[in-house]
């Protein structure tokens, strides 16, 4: 599957690897200020997951290991192991990859993400919805509606569009359902204990879609990690705050691989 994936790139490959993974409703894209604000120091590639904008469609529903075990062999083909950074969805699967491979994963940065919507039969609900929504609203109105949500109510109308834009230009069917089942099945609750890569969680203070109280669950239950809460960003505190965002991975990158600050 990895031949069809599509990725966006930059830095030395002779960098320490650093791999982005997006969050349900998103696309390589989203890591515009990772690619630009941290290829100085890391070789970093951001996947478009399959299914998403300019990868090929799954010939099934791959279910959260499959988007594992994707990514996996694409450290694999960087010469991992990889510093893995995962957004939300990207995150569960970041965290999934962590304890199925852990051989291939460096350390980890979780931004905004969950233990998975299965840990909430409602939630579950609620993900499992959504495939039905895009196809009766299409991308264009269905990006309208969710994309504001995802980021602060202060954040400029530009991010907005831009947030809007992404996902209007990244999700379609099936692969954005197949995503969401994914997320609907995951509950990592009992796996986060075993993890032993250190994690750097963070979490925007105005994040109202998965929120603070979930990215503190998760780093209470992994054995190393550091929580970072930042002040005016929401759900997408990669886009909304990158500079601090950027700043806190270069010093988890400085702490864990020696990779200069």
């Amino acid at each position: 599957m990895t031949a069809a994936v599509h990725t966006r790139e930059a830095g030395d490959p002779d960098s320490p690897l650093l791999l982005c993974l997006h969050g349900i409703g998103s696309s390589s894209a989203a890591f515009a200020p990772q690619l630009a604000g941290l290829a100085d120091r890391v070789h970093v590639v951001a996947w478009d997951a399959p299914g998403y904008a300019d990868s090929a469609d799954p010939d099934r529903a791959p279910g959260l290991d499959g988007y594992v075990d994707t990514a996996a062999d694409l450290i694999r083909e960087h010469g991992g192991p990889a510093h893995v950074l995962g957004v939300s969805w990207g995150g569960v699967i970041a965290l999934r990859l962590a304890a199925r491979h852990p051989d291939l994963v460096a350390s980890l940065i979780v931004a905004d993400s969950s233990r998975g919507s299965g840990t909430d039969p409602d939630r579950a609900k609620a993900m499992r919805g959504r495939a039905a929504a895009l196809a009766a609203q299409g991308p264009g109105a269905f990006a309208a509606a969710r994309g504001p949500r995802l980021v602060s109510a202060a954040a400029p109308p530009a991010l907005v569009e831009r947030v809007v834009a992404t996902m209007a230009g990244s999700v379609r069917s099936p692969g954005y359902g197949y995503a969401a089942a994914s997320m609907a099945e995951a509950d990592l609750t009992g796996e986060l204990p075993a993890i032993a890569a250190p994690a750097l969680v963070l979490c925007g203070e105005q994040d109202t879609v998965t929120g603070p109280d979930e990215s503190q669950a998760i780093a209470g239950a992994l054995p190393t990690s550091v929580y970072v809460t930042l002040s005016g960003a929401g759900h997408l505190a990669n886009q909304e705050r990158p500079e601090a965002f950027n700043a806190w991975v270069r010093a988890h990158l400085h702490v864990v691989a020696r990779v200069p600050a």
